[in-house]
């Protein structure tokens, strides 16, 4: 089998396929919820604290001097940051508990048990007819 062949093969298969799905709406997701936190969430908790804007929350390192620019510790966008991760993996936690719970309702269902084989009963004859004995 060519190179070409075995990479389509390995391409179709059904888990790379979703894995690229999910990654393209991750991706998309993630753009979603960092601009919920940084448009929607930040803005009222900054107003709260007192009018602080987190995304210009930065310790300067170095003033800028000439054409070089100032070195600062941007903890303000690292604030932004860790509340997308937060709000991100909990709705992921959610979608999975949400994806188990669903799993579990179809597991209550109890299968009939199989019926016996013919061994089974055979033996089972052969107990009972020693047992009158």
């Amino acid at each position: 089998m060519g190179m070409m062949q075995e990479f389509k093969t390995f391409a179709m298969r059904g888990n790379v396929v979703d894995m690229a799905v999910g990654i393209i709406v991750g991706g998309a997701f993630g753009k979603i919820v960092s601009s919920f936190v940084a448009d929607v969430i930040m803005p009222p908790i900054g107003l709260l604290i007192g009018g602080i804007d987190f995304s210009n929350l930065a310790i300067t390192i170095k003033q800028a001097a000439g054409d070089a620019a100032a070195v600062t510790l941007n903890y303000g966008k690292f604030i932004q940051t860790v509340v997308d991760f937060i709000i991100i993996a909990f709705a992921i936690f959610m979608a999975i508990k949400g994806m188990n719970a669903l799993k579990k309702k179809e597991e209550v269902v109890p299968a009939a048990p199989p019926p016996p084989s013919k061994e089974e009963i055979l033996l089972t004859e052969i107990r009972d007819a020693l047992r009158q004995k």
